[in-house]
């Protein structure tokens, strides 16, 4: 079983490469992931992440988070090994129609690897190099450990880089006294921190949350009911 998963990812990595521009970008991407990994260990960058002032480990988030976050950013993530062939291929055959690197079908391991060593910039080569990197990062972390980092690698706006900070600056409350409301907007804010964050506009941060509300219904973290009784606290619509 260890074996097939292994060519399976060889041969999806392989595919995924052709589709991404052939060979040359492919040895471009390479060598981008071996220059970024010789130059700082991938286990030195997770060790400077979990040494962050405000570092906030995932026994101290509530589960609503969590999964308000799987849900919006990658609700394959337990699942797949890094990548995510369905959402990298939609990904693919849209930038094939408009003709140019308009969407990158990230997965949360693929963000993480990026936020860890390359640059916001749309490139192919860029993006072989994550690839390669998310690999890399599933190889030697758990999934639980990952998304822990993940949360405590993302810009929330205000100032804030982890989840631990930005729920004391918009809310005043330690992460596990979140509520079902604080959750779900802190989730969404991630997504474009310009323009979620609360403190930005009340009225973009729910729109936003109303979109978190929705995929964690579509993913059965959430009932219609419960995604209502959340919905109903929204204080920029009432």
């Amino acid at each position: 079983m260890k074996v097939c998963m292994i060519i399976r990812s060889v041969v999806f990595f392989m595919v995924c490469v052709t589709c991404l521009g052939g060979f040359t970008v492919a040895g471009q991407g390479y060598q981008m992931y071996r220059d970024a990994v010789e130059e700082v260990s991938l286990k030195d960058k997770v060790a400077a992440i979990r040494g962050k002032e405000g570092y906030t480990s995932l026994k101290d988030l509530p589960q609503v988070y969590l999964d308000a976050v799987v849900s919006v950013e990658d609700h394959r993530f337990y699942r797949h090994f890094g990548i995510d062939p369905v959402a990298l291929g939609r990904a693919v055959l849209h930038d094939i129609q408009a003709g140019r690197y308009v969407e990158g079908g990230s997965t949360i391991t693929q963000q993480l690897a990026k936020n860890l060593y390359f640059t916001q910039e749309k490139e192919l080569s860029r993006k072989v190099a994550e690839v390669l990197m998310a690999r890399e990062l599933e190889k030697t972390y758990t999934k639980d450990e990952i998304l822990e980092l993940y949360v405590n690698s993302i810009y929330f706006g205000d100032g804030y880089y982890t989840a631990g900070e930005a729920c004391r600056g918009y809310f005043g409350k330690e992460p596990k006294d979140m509520n079902e409301y604080e959750c779900t907007l802190l989730a969404g804010i991630p997504n474009a921190p310009g323009r979620y964050a609360p403190t930005k506009s009340q009225e973009l941060a729910e729109k936003r949350q109303m979109q978190v509300l929705r995929r964690m219904e579509a993913c059965g973290y959430f009932s219609q009911e419960e995604a209502e009784t959340v919905a109903s606290q929204m204080v920029a619509f009432q």
